[in-house]
C-alpha cells in the first residue's frame, strides 16, 4: 500500500498547522536538563501542551487522534487533553502504549497465545525506569475461560523480576517477536 502526502505544511503558526488535521503528532516537549526539577520540567510542559491543546480545540476536527511522543508522554498527553474539551479524549493517546503493548507480547509470548487474548494490562509511570507494568488486574483467556495472568503463569518471581526487566527493554521486540 502507498500512501500519498500531497503536501507539507511548514510554519510556527498553531492556526495553520492545526487547521482540520485528522491526525497530530506532539513531538515537541522539553527534555529534561541536568540540574533540572521536576517541577520545572513540568511548567515548561504544561506551558506547551496547554497551548496545543488549545488549539488544538480550536482549529482541528472533533474526530482528529493525537499522539504524544514529548516525554513525559503520558503527562503531557493528559495536559493537552485537558485543554482541548471538544475532542474525546479517547482520541488522545501517548507513546506509553507502546509500553503497554511490549508488557501484552510478553505475557502472550510466555504462555504461547495471541496478544489479543490479554486483557487490562495496565502500565504505571512514563517510559522510562521507573515505569511499572501491573498485572493485578491482568487477564488471559485460556480454554475458553478467562483467568488471572498470575493465576495462568504461576509464576511470581518471573513477573517480580524478568518481567519487570524486560518491560524496560526496546530490544524485547526484536528479541522475541521478530
Amino acid at each position: 500500500m502507498h500512501v500519498c502526502v500531497p503536501d507539507v505544511l511548514i510554519t510556527d503558526k498553531e492556526d495553520e498547522a492545526f487547521k482540520d488535521i485528522d491526525s497530530a503528532f506532539l513531538v515537541g516537549a522539553m527534555p529534561r536538563r541536568e540540574g533540572m526539577e521536576r517541577k520545572d520540567l513540568l511548567a515548561a510542559n504544561v506551558r506547551i501542551f496547554k497551548s496545543q491543546g488549545r488549539a488544538l480545540d480550536k482549529y482541528a476536527k472533533k474526530t482528529v487522534k493525537v499522539l504524544v511522543v514529548g516525554n513525559p508522554a503520558n503527562t503531557n498527553a493528559l495536559i493537552c487533553s485537558k485543554y482541548a474539551p471538544s475532542i474525546p479524549k479517547a482520541n488522545f493517546s501517548a507513546m506509553t502504549r507502546l509500553d503497554h503493548n511490549r508488557a501484552i507480547a510478553q505475557i502472550a509470548a510466555k504462555l504461547a497465545l495471541c496478544p489479543s487474548q490479554v486483557h487490562k494490562m495496565i502500565i504505571w509511570g512514563n517510559h522510562s525506569s521507573t515505569q511499572y507494568p501491573d498485572v493485578s488486574q491482568a487477564t488471559v483467556e485460556m480454554g475458553g475461560k478467562e483467568v488471572s495472568v498470575g493465576e495462568a503463569l504461576k509464576d511470581n518471581a518471573y513477573l517480580e523480576s524478568e518481567f519487570v526487566n524486560v518491560s524496560h527493554s526496546r530490544n524485547f521486540l526484536y528479541k522475541n517477536l521478530i
